[in-house]
Order: C-alpha cells, then structure tokens, then sequence
C-alpha cells in the first residue's frame, strides 16, 4: 500500500494504521503526535489507513492538535465528574479557543471552585492509568440505549444524521465525533479556571446548567505560561482600569448603556480624531443620519423581519418607529438624496453613527457587550469594475490603522447564511471577489461557513491582543441586495441607469468595544497621543518651584498637550507613586535647580531613569511621541 507523507510516495505493510504509519515516517513526531490529517481531515491515530491516502501528523503545538488535547480533556474532565458525582447529567463539551468547557446538570447539587481540586486530583488518577479512547459507530437506537438516563445526549442523538459514534474510556461513554488522542496519559497538563452558568442549547426557555471552564497544554511549561497569561488578564481588566483610570461607568439606571467619564471622553475622541483624519485624507464624506426611523424604512431594509428582536421599538403618531441598530439604510438614504455619475464613484460615506441593539442581560460585559455604541461605519457605493481595487484599497487601510496600535490579525471569510436575501448567483460572486480581494493583496483568509450577513458576504479581521486574544474588529461586507432594495442608481457611460454595489466597512468596530480591548492591551498605560493625562508635573516645593510649574503646563497647553500639576502638601515620593498609577506617560520632577535653568527632568512610565532636558527640548520630544504615534 501507498500513501502521500510531504508530497512523497511511501510504502507501508496493507492495512496500516495511524500508529504503524508515524513510527514508521516521522522520527521527529513520534513521541509527539496525538493525532493525524489524512486527506486534510483529522483523525484518531487508530484509524486504518487506504491506498493514495495523505498523510501527516498532528501534535498539541498545531492548532488543530491543540483543540483535539482539549476535546479530548473535556471526556476526561467527565469521566472524574461522573466519578465523584454519579448523578451528573452531561450536556455538550466542546473544545474552544484556548481550552474546553463541559455543561453539566448537577441536578440539586451546586458545584463550586471548591471542588476543582477534587476533580483535578480524580483527573489526575485516571490519567496515570493511561486508559485508551475507543471509538464505535452505533445505531441511532444503540445511541439511545447508551444514553437513555441523560435526556440532553437523548435529545441530541434525535437530532443527528447519518453515523452516529461514540468514545469510551475506561467506564466511561460519551457521544461524540472525535477525534480523540490515544489515551487519558496524553493528558498530563491542565487546570479547571471557572465557573459559569449556561441555558442548555443557549436558550433561556431551557434549564440552566453548570459549565465548567478547563485547559489542557501540551507541557507543563506551557501550561505555566497560560496561566500566567490568564492572571495578566486579571490584572488588566477593562472594568477595573476603566474605573480606577476614570475612564467610564455603567450606571445601575442603564445596565449596557456606559457612561464616559472626562478622561475617557478625551482617549475616545482621541480615537475619533484619528479615524476624522485618515477618512479625510482617503477622501470618505463624513454624514450622520437620524437615531431613529420608521418601521417602513426597517421593513424595506429587511432589518425588521430579520433584527427585530435585537431593535429598540416605540410608536410615534401611531405609527411603529424603531433606534437604529446600523447606520446602513440611512447612508443609503443620503446617496439617493443626489444624483451620481460613474465618473463620482466610488462614493465614500462614513458616519460614526450611535446604535442600539438589545442585548440579554446576562451578556453584558463592560465595553466589550453593551446596548449602545458608536460604530466607526462607512458606506462606499462603486461599480462592479471598481469592486476589487477598492476591497484592496480598504485593506491598506487597515493595515495602517492596526499597525498604529501594534495589533496583527488574520482574515476571515463568511459566507451565505440559512437566511440570506437575494439571488444565490449573487451570492457566489460576491464571495468570489472578497477571496479574489485577499489573494491579490496578498492576504491569507480562512473560509467561515454560512456566517455571513443576511445581505452579503464578508470578510472579518480577527485582531489579537498583546495577551494573545482574538478580537472581532474590522469588517467588509459586499452588499448587492440593499442599493436594489433602495432602488440606488448612478448614470453610466451610455445614460443608462445602473445599480451600483455598496461595501459595509469599519475599522474599529464599535469605539466603546475597541477602547475596552486597547484598556487591557496596555494594561491602561496608553501610548503618549492617546494618554487622556499626557504629562504630571511635580514641583518638589510647590512654594518655590509652583509658578515656574504653571508657566510649563501655559506652555504645554499652548501646544496641545494635556497635563496636570500635583503640588500637594504630600511628598514627592508619594506624588511619584501616584502618577505611576495613574499610568501617566511623562512625570517632570521641578526642582530649584530647573527652575534657574529653564529645565525640566522628566522620567517616561514604566523607567527609573530620570533624564534632564531644556523645556523646549522636552516639548520637541512630546510633540514626535504625539505626531509619530510612537507606542512606547
């Protein structure tokens, strides 16, 4: 028998598994892998291999080997719980991003972080008798047979076509796909992180049950540096620094509505100025549209059949109105308040427009899930012509704005949803030239499956912090539907009128979103142009030293810079410490010795080294920090 291994023809003995294959092939992985790709799906490293097969081998550094190490704890995660507490019900246990979690009905049992030292000692145990994961293919009646005492794998196995698996360890059965490692002893590094309540089905009709956060690592090391990622994390908190900063606040009278408190005022049009300035330059026109519209406009847009239960709604003069929750049909409303040429396109709108969107109460989260935002939208009306370059155009920008705040991503493509409107045929083209767009710029991208707007496909930038955590950020929708639906139109060449295409775009997505991502990014010690506070300033003897420290903030304030004096009875040592915690970026300490000579010494945050400048040196320094939007 033959199998493709790195593009190459090898021979092992007829009905070969994954085992006998990597022992036989992979010197470097075969104390490693756990799993393996044949023609680009995973599998169990116990599946037969075919003739022709490709071949190679997953460990728990790849990605895709990580999610199998975590999916795989999740079934052992079980197993100790099925141990402890034989009354236990299991829902789903899937791996995600950076771990895996387990549902679970405790029935009248409340489980609490107390017993995560329980389970991770029963964990521990079952991983040292190094029990094998055995799959099995049984009918939907065996299935049911297995799981006739748990009503959510019960109503699960209803619901599934076609094979139906199962994985056993030891005593232990679950439903499930796989694939799975070898064994419980692959499993060595991990830890239970929280607890959560989750609806079954993520539906709050249904019974709340428990779900258990947990991570598996490939080594203790890196299992070490998780976690201490994690207290990272802890430490920077968008909540916390945003109210020990005086950034914002969620009042008890608006739950999702924040509050921007001065200094956050001051970070968000920081914000809002940069996004004002590069828009001008690539030539968008800035609108705002109403924050409420009629029903009919909605109807028209398909927002009411499809977002209605996300849509604040009220009745004005008896008729149905609803707040927005996009800016996009009232840029579309703008666009046809004139008429265009082909020589006008691409038309550029952008608006930073405020919506609301309902959202449940027990999603909310700081910034990051409100009920009311400002969306950095834009809405560029081309031609079918124009459609690609100007997809790439985007692209640049965004490369230069989330190089501004040190921020990589990867590309995302989704696709048509159940829900879509329009013409298939539409659809497949419009995928087409986003995928077109990526590879012509010379982006990668990955295929999402049927995520795509209701309207049009897109192309998402997953940004990653600089604790390693993905962000949904930017956006490019490619709409042909809505400008049909609006009976949009510009005058081609030969006096005709033509439908043009309409691109959804933003860059940061929702501001009050992005500034709680960059609060933790920097663990509050923003970058000198974003700093609400840029420079303290410290007179060692306010008596003394106190009008030469005004006449520095006159002249930092004549050139735009945002400082503050602390002359306070308190010690200077003190007054050191707290501008520390205040994050400021510059602290000038003002002596005697600065005062006769026109100085000033100024230590940056994060440094103990106190440098010595003329103030106009020093003002030179800022003003480079500020335009070059240096992030250090």
């Amino acid at each position: 028998m033959h199998i493709i291994f790195n593009g190459e023809r090898k021979e092992l003995p007829d009905h070969s598994i994954g085992f006998q294959a990597l022992k036989a092939l992979d010197n470097e992985k075969k104390n490693k892998a756990i799993a393996m790709k044949v023609n680009g799906q995973v599998e169990d490293l116990s599946r037969e291999l075919h003739e022709g097969e490709q071949v190679s081998f997953l460990t728990g550094e790849d990605k895709e080997g990580f999610e199998v190490l975590n999916h795989s704890c999740s079934h052992l995660m079980a197993q100790a719980i099925h141990h402890l507490y034989p009354k236990a019900k299991f829902g789903y246990g899937p791996a995600i991003e950076e771990g895996f979690y387990y549902d679970v009905d405790f029935g009248d049992e409340v489980l609490t972080d107390a017993a995560f030292p329980s389970i991770e000692a029963e964990m521990k145990k079952l991983v040292k008798e190094n029990l094998p994961y055995k799959r099995a293919e049984v009918s939907k009646e065996e299935a049911l047979a297995i799981f006739k005492d748990n009503p959510y794998k019960e109503e699960h196995i209803q619901e599934l076509d076609g094979t139906i698996s199962t994985y056993t360890q030891g005593d232990f059965v679950d439903l499930c796909r796989g694939p799975h490692v070898p064994s419980t002893g692959y499993l060595k590094h991990f830890k239970l992180l929280s607890l959560a309540g989750a609806y079954w089905k993520g539906d709050s009709k249904n019974k709340q049950l428990t779900r258990i956060y947990a991570t598996c690592w490939p080594s203790e090391e890196a299992l070490k540096e998780y976690l201490a990622i994690l207290q990272k994390r802890k430490e920077n908190d968008h909540r916390r620094l945003g109210k020990e900063l005086g950034l914002f606040m969620i009042s008890d009278y608006g739950p999702g509505f924040p509050f921007f408190l001065p200094k956050g005022m001051q970070l968000k049009n920081e914000l809002i100025n940069y996004w004002r300035e590069i828009h001008t330059r690539e030539g968008y026109l800035e609108i705002e549209t109403p924050t409420m519209l009629s029903r009919e406009l909605w109807e028209t847009s398909g927002h009411w059949d499809h977002y209605k239960d996300n849509m604040y709604t009220t009745k004005i003069d008896g008729k149905d109105f609803a707040i927005k929750p996009m800016n996009c049909p009232g840029a579309i409303l703008t666009y046809n308040a004139s008429l265009h040429s082909y020589k006008d396109l691409p038309v550029r709108i952008g608006e930073l427009g405020h919506v609301h969107r309902h959202e449940a109460s027990g999603a909310l989260n700081g910034l990051f899930r409100v009920r009311a935002f400002t969306q950095d939208d834009a809405h560029i009306f081309c031609r079918r012509d124009q459609l690609e370059e100007e997809i790439k155009w985007i692209m640049r920008l965004f490369d230069e704005v989330y190089s501004v705040f040190g921020l990589s991503y990867k590309i995302v493509l989704s696709t048509r949803p159940d829900d879509y409107i329009g013409e298939k045929a539409f659809w497949d083209e419009a995928e087409a030239i986003l995928a077109r767009a990526c590879e012509h710029s010379g982006h990668e991208y990955q295929i999402n499956p049927g995520d795509g707007a209701f309207y049009g496909p897109k192309l998402d930038f997953k940004l990653k912090d600089s604790m390693n955590r993905t962000w949904q950020c930017g956006t490019i929708q490619l709409d042909m539907n809505l400008p049909h639906r609006f009976h949009c139109y510009y005058i081609d060449s030969s006096g005709e009128k033509v439908e043009p295409v309409m691109l959804h775009r933003v860059v940061f997505g929702s501001i009050e979103r992005f500034i709680g991502i960059l609060i933790e990014n920097y663990g509050g010690a923003f970058p000198t142009w974003l700093s609400p506070i840029q420079v303290e300033i410290l007179p060692v003897l306010p008596a003394s030293q106190g009008e030469y420290a005004k006449e520095i903030k006159r002249l930092l304030d004549e050139h735009h810079f945002r400082s503050e004096i602390d002359d306070s009875e308190e010690k200077l040592g003190y007054r050191l410490r707290n501008a520390v915690v205040k994050k400021i970026p510059y602290s000038l300490v003002i002596g005697e010795k600065e005062k006769e000579n026109r100085t000033v010494t100024y230590r940056v945050y994060g440094s103990e080294k106190q440098i010595t400048v003329k103030l106009e040196e020093f003002i030179e320094l800022l003003d480079k920090a500020v335009k070059t939007k240096a992030r250090f």
